[in-house]
């Protein structure tokens, strides 16, 4: 469908332009790409136990070096991160340089890992040409030890988190409002400015040292000639990099230039080590007193500059970062560049938002696109290296060669991705990079699809076919939602820009053909198409640990991963038969991934059985959906053969709406091969295909519905859905059935009892850690996939078919009327009430202006909405960007893509 459609406005912005001209003229060469934590990482532990948060602490991150990153506040580094722009801040009173922001290890937190700092996102452009965010710094000493230890006192108890704005040292506004803002004046020319406001009552001191450092990639080879190299040269400093060309670090104000070498000071942390300025001696000058001369060169400098600030007042500091030579600028001229790339970001996103009427709906969506693109990182990781050690180092422990990743030698990675948040989770995911990549692809399609290839490669792409699920543990499975991702993404890119990829579509199809074959080989135990998988029980959600054996033996037959591969296999045949436009040999691939959905779906209604015996069976096949209560359980299976079922209603029951595809009416003509073979399945086959709903009956225009779902199946299940006093909150669907909160869920096995209760806030379950809560709060990601099933419903069944929404209401409603209704409440999480107070926020803020300040948290409150989790995951929980767009659809010769 070449040529089909205008490209969207967006691209006629300057913005636009310089979007499309982003990887040949290098305005991604510089961007947000270092981490907001890097201790703690498993890139960084080097132990002999696997405890990454003990290995590497916050206490050892001022004074020791990263092996495999860098860290800081407000950061900004080029594409392979050599050189790393961030903020340091002191206020006088704390016990270091605040560098990095503070939180909670998984065994310190109430709730798991936990960030207790206070920072927002304000904006970004997909080149990162202008990206703002704010930090907030107390005044008072910042309370880390009070931040421990009462944290600690509430550890495995029902109480809230303990918060910064509990420790008092945010009462009465004393605190500075620090905004970071970058522009580039060119593709490796970094403005940055710094505007620290004083909002409390007094007039106050603030040290403020923004900081340039060369990531260590010297300690470890022992290579000194490879070294980088800061000195002062005039006003300014001078950098030069083995691998770059020489660049200037200048303030345009007043300060000082403090230097000293991004190296460990071993005697600190081990009590023996040589004398000298290490990574900890600006910290040291600055906060410590330290006599001790600093050099005046280094591999790590900051401009400090200390500031008396009176109340309601400002100071504004201008740094530039460029070439070395590069013409001199001014205040005026760096003001004048500055305020020229944030007009074309707000021309940038009027034009993206021209549907968008409400300005509180066009505020929260920028926000949530500034957060996500915000959360991207250099991600360097090389496990081979890591297991085997570096040659001017120790050897690693003996232990990891069995440990954790020992079987993952060949990930090398070395890329720019999309994190699920950049303090909590600073490490990719499989499959929350599929979410990131579809809102990502709304301003830059071209970087999403990258996003999705990248975990295919083979640098990525583990050689038995399994995609990476994460550092923690690569060989975890996260749901196999890379087909579903990159089809939408596919079809907004052709929308966006006008021109189908069929390229970027066959090569993302070939890998994730491979995958499939993974899941199909080593996640269905009984090899009957039903499937079973660690995370896929979406951690802590069911009633056993589905990464751990089950107490007593037995395997489960899930819901949940029967329909994800279900919904794979849809996928798949849609991704060939939209190649197969140009290329028939596609329709034969099709028509093996839809007759693998068929044996799926039969499997889905017999389980415990097998194909030969389904019919002889005295219960004649139950599979997973139970008839009297409208739902999709899992099965456990015991040793001895028999069932029971885990009557638990959560979003696995849920999960297998999102399984459906719709296919045209001109199927025939367009896929003669592929139609034939339908045909013959139809004929010969009908105990597979009676399973799927709707196959030989045409829907509105004459299509034609796959789904493991029939009409009255859904029916019933929307029934429970949409039942206010079960899924349907008024901020989206509940991960788990309100009405366990009345009726837990009880199991006796292995002398042990298990118990699922409904916990529409943090959970009280220790599994994966304690840190995450599916038992009853609202999440982002599977909220949106049930709106896109619904709208594929939609695209069958048209405006005839009516459900009760919500359930006991007495109000009909078509499926694109419920998923305007889950969008509407979902995004009402974020959006001002009538009172004006955004839910997600919670209590009204203490200051005005702080009502526009929002984070995007990993989960929200059941009842409340309030935001829970992680605090900046935008990751996937910018979604909520795309339910606020409207649809803009294109409709070409042979295919209807759409972008949202």
């Amino acid at each position: 469908m070449n040529g089909t459609a205008a490209p969207s406005p967006i691209f006629d912005t300057v913005e636009g332009r310089r979007l499309r001209e982003a990887d040949a003229a290098g305005w991604r060469r510089w961007g947000p790409y270092l981490a907001e934590r890097q201790w703690g990482t498993v890139r960084e532990d080097y132990s002999a136990d696997g405890d990454a948060w003990t290995s590497f602490p916050h206490d050892h991150a001022r004074s020791r070096a990263y092996r495999w990153g860098e860290d800081g506040i407000a950061g900004f580094s080029d594409e392979r991160q050599r050189w790393c722009l961030s903020l340091a801040l002191w206020n006088g009173a704390d016990p270091i340089l605040k560098e990095r922001l503070f939180g909670l290890t998984n065994e310190q937190g109430n709730h798991g890992e936990d960030v207790k700092e206070l920072w927002w996102h304000l904006d970004a452009t997909p080149t990162h040409s202008f990206q703002r965010m704010l930090y907030r710094y107390p005044q008072a000493a910042f309370p880390y030890e009070a931040l421990v230890a009462e944290n600690a006192r509430r550890r495995g108890t029902d109480q809230p988190e303990y918060e910064l704005s509990d420790t008092g040292v945010l009462d009465g506004d004393r605190v500075f409002d620090v905004e970071i803002t970058y522009a580039k004046a060119g593709p490796d020319e970094v403005l940055m400015r710094v505007v620290a406001h004083n909002r409390g009552p007094e007039e106050a001191t603030l040290h403020i040292l923004p900081q340039l450092v060369a990531r260590n990639i010297w300690s470890w080879t022992g290579d000194a000639a490879g070294k980088p190299h800061l000195a002062s040269e005039g006003a300014g400093v001078r950098a030069t990099h083995p691998s770059l060309a020489p660049l200037r670090f200048e303030a345009l104000e007043e300060a000082r230039w403090l230097f000293c070498e991004n190296e460990t000071n071993a005697r600190r942390l081990y009590g023996a080590g040589p004398e000298g300025a290490f990574k900890d001696a600006i910290n040291d000058h600055v906060v410590g007193g330290s006599t001790s001369p600093l050099p005046n060169a280094g591999t790590k400098c900051a401009a400090h500059s200390a500031h008396r600030i009176g109340v309601g007042e400002r100071v504004t500091l201008r740094f530039r970062l460029g070439p070395d030579g590069a013409a001199p600028i001014d205040a005026s001229g760096f003001d004048a560049a500055m305020e020229a790339r944030e007009r074309e970001a707000d021309a940038f996103y009027a034009a993206l938002q021209e549907g968008i009427a409400e300005p509180d709906a066009r505020l929260v969506q920028r926000r949530a696109l500034a957060g996500l693109l915000w959360s991207k990182q250099f991600y360097r990781y090389d496990v081979k290296r890591w297991l085997d050690g570096d040659p001017a180092e120790p050897p690693p422990p003996a232990a990891r060669r069995h440990g954790r990743n020992s079987d993952w030698t060949h990930l090398d990675n070395a890329e720019v991705i999309l994190m699920p948040d950049t303090w909590e989770y600073p490490w990719y995911a499989s499959w929350d990079l599929a979410f990131h990549a579809m809102t990502a692809a709304m301003i830059d399609p071209a970087f999403a699809k990258a996003q999705l290839l990248l975990l295919t490669r083979e640098w990525y792409m583990h050689p038995s076919g399994q995609l990476p699920a994460y550092e923690w543990a690569f060989g975890d499975a996260n749901p196999p939602i890379q087909a579903f991702a990159a089809l939408r993404v596919y079809r907004m890119d052709a929308a966006l820009t006008g021109r189908a990829d069929r390229a970027f579509l066959e090569r993302v199809f070939h890998k994730l053909m491979i995958n499939f074959t993974w899941w199909v080989n080593r996640k269905d135990a009984s090899g009957r198409n039903l499937f079973q998988g660690g995370f896929l029980g979406l951690d802590n959600i069911g009633v056993f640990d589905r990464s751990a054996p089950v107490p007593g033996g037995g395997t489960i037959e899930q819901a949940d991963g029967t329909a994800w591969m279900a919904m794979y296999a849809l996928n798949l045949m849609r991704m060939a038969l939209e190649l197969a436009e140009e290329n028939p040999v596609y329709d034969d691939v099709a028509s093996k991934f839809f007759e693998h959905f068929l044996l799926i779906a039969s499997a889905m209604t017999h389980v415990g059985g097998t194909e030969a015996d389904k019919d002889t069976r005295e219960d004649g096949g139950r599979g997973l959906w139970d008839e009297a209560d409208g739902f999709f359980y899992d099965a456990l299976i015991l040793p001895d053969g028999t069932e029971t079922t885990l009557r638990v209603r959560s979003l696995v029951g849920l999960i297998p709406l999102c399984a459906v595809e719709v296919l045209d009416a001109d199927l025939a003509a367009r896929h003669p091969a592929f139609a034939e073979r339908l045909g013959w399945m139809l004929r010969h086959r009908p105990d597979l295909t009676g399973q799927v709903s709707r196959y030989g009956e045409a829907g509105q225009d004459g299509r034609l519905l796959l789904s493991l779902l029939r009409r009255q199946r859904m029916t019933a299940l929307l029934r429970r859905m949409l039942d206010e006093g079960e899924f349907l909150s008024p901020f989206g669907l509940r991960s788990l059935s309100k009405a366990h909160a009345d009726a837990p869920f009880a199991l006796e096995r292995d002398g042990h009892r298990f118990e699922v209760h409904y916990e529409p806030g943090a959970s009280a379950s220790g599994m994966f850690g304690g840190n995450s809560n599916w038992r009853g709060p609202v999440w982002m990601p599977l909220n949106v996939m049930i709106v896109e099933a619904l709208l594929e419903f939609e695209r069958f069944y048209g405006a005839d078919f009516e459900v009760e929404c919500p359930t006991g209401s007495g109000e009909g409603a078509t499926l694109c009327d419920v998923a305007s209704e889950l969008s509407r409440r979902l995004c009402s999480l974020f959006l001002k009430d009538a009172e004006g107070r955004r839910p997600a926020l919670g209590d009204a803020p203490a200051r005005a202006g702080d009502g526009d300040l929002i984070a995007f948290n990993e989960f929200f409150h059941g009842e409340t909405g309030l935001g829970l989790g992680a605090s900046h995951q935008t990751g996937w929980t910018a979604l909520v960007a795309l339910l606020l767009q409207p649809r803009r659809t294109v409709r070409g010769q042979k295919l209807a893509v759409d972008a949202r």
